[in-house]
């Protein structure tokens, strides 16, 4: 570690922007924000609005777009004002992140402090986070049309990517941090590359849940509603069937509900599994933290549901969502190597 030691404490700050930035996002999402600022400004964006006049400015275009129109038509500019703030605030951290990654960035390359397989995993970190800043613009555009919310689809590419990129940051920051390779047990190795794999799917109905604004219905536990395990309102609100799963509220909550079971069965089965092994003490506390985060987020995931979605209550359980996602790259990575 000692070599590398700025590179790896240059990515785990990129991790930590990454972390407050779905934070934000989230808060954003659950404020409905996101579509406050209707234009896009790589630069000159950065500064808000700074007296009355622009504010008015400001305003006005927001009038322009279908959210106003059609639901925030008794918006007084203080109003405004207060969602404008989290949009504001979610896009400056992603541009303090294209900064805080390509000059360190280059830095580095000048001073001949990266690997040429360092280098390789920057330049994919670099794709992903110009990806995910496109997605942002491209998500935000499908609520400026016809309809005043955006796409959940797009909502999902957004949000999964930001956390895509999260986890390679990490894993690249652990590849510098563990440099050295031993011999590992590919049958338990694929056990948690499928655990990360059926959690990036759950994040992506999550993103669906979020989209769909799906978590103010139904707002039972264990059973969807009084005496119903699954609702009949799963199969019928969208056709063919199948669309239901992606596109109705019901099914949409259905299958993040069902996948929530499989993760925690999934990680409890990895908790199983690694008892049979020597484990290193790092192994052992990626294992038990993974335990202890899937039983916290699947608490709060019922009691957000329950409670009908409080702000608090739905950023924690993203919060939580991003430290698993964390928990699991890290316990791959120590079980990969």
């Amino acid at each position: 570690m000692k070599d590398n030691k700025k590179v790896i404490y240059w990515l785990l700050t990129g991790c930590t922007l990454i972390f407050i930035m779905v934070v934000v996002g989230g808060i954003t999402r659950l404020t409905h924000s996101g579509l406050s600022i209707s234009n896009y400004k790589l630069i000159s964006g950065t500064i808000p609005p700074m007296n009355e006049t622009e504010w008015q400015a400001a305003f006005d275009l927001y009038k322009q777009y279908p959210e106003y129109q059609k639901l925030n038509n008794t918006f007084t500019l203080e109003d405004f004002k207060d969602i404008y703030f989290w949009e504001w605030l979610h896009r400056v951290i992603g541009r303090f992140i294209g900064v805080v990654f390509i000059i360190p960035f280059l830095y580095f390359l000048l001073k001949r402090q990266l690997t040429k397989s360092t280098i390789k995993k920057c330049m994919v970190l670099l794709v992903l986070g110009g990806f995910q800043g496109f997605l942002g613009w491209y998500m935000v555009k499908s609520g400026l049309v016809d309809r005043p919310d955006v796409s959940h689809y797009r909502l999902a590419m957004h949000l999964t990517t930001a956390f895509i990129t999260f986890a390679y940051t990490l894993w690249v920051a652990l590849d510098l941090w563990f440099p050295t390779k031993k011999e590992v047990d590919k049958g338990l190795r694929n056990l948690i590359r499928l655990g990360m794999a059926v959690l990036l799917v759950q994040i992506i109905w999550g993103a669906f849940v979020a989209g769909l604004d799906a978590g103010f219905i139904h707002n039972h536990w264990p059973l969807m509603s009084d005496g119903k395990l699954i609702h009949e309102t799963v199969t019928i609100e969208q056709n063919p069937v199948w669309k239901n799963f992606v596109e109705g509220k019901s099914g949409v909550q259905f299958v993040h509900r069902t996948l929530a079971y499989v993760v925690v069965a999934l990680i409890g089965l990895i908790w199983y599994r690694t008892r049979k092994v020597n484990r290193t003490p790092l192994q052992t506390k990626g294992v038990r933290l993974l335990v202890l985060l899937v039983f916290v987020q699947f608490i709060l995931g019922v009691f957000t549901l329950l409670l009908h979605v409080p702000v608090i209550l739905g950023v924690l359980h993203q919060v939580v969502a991003f430290f698993l996602l964390a928990a699991i790259t890290f316990t791959l990575h120590r079980f990969s190597r």
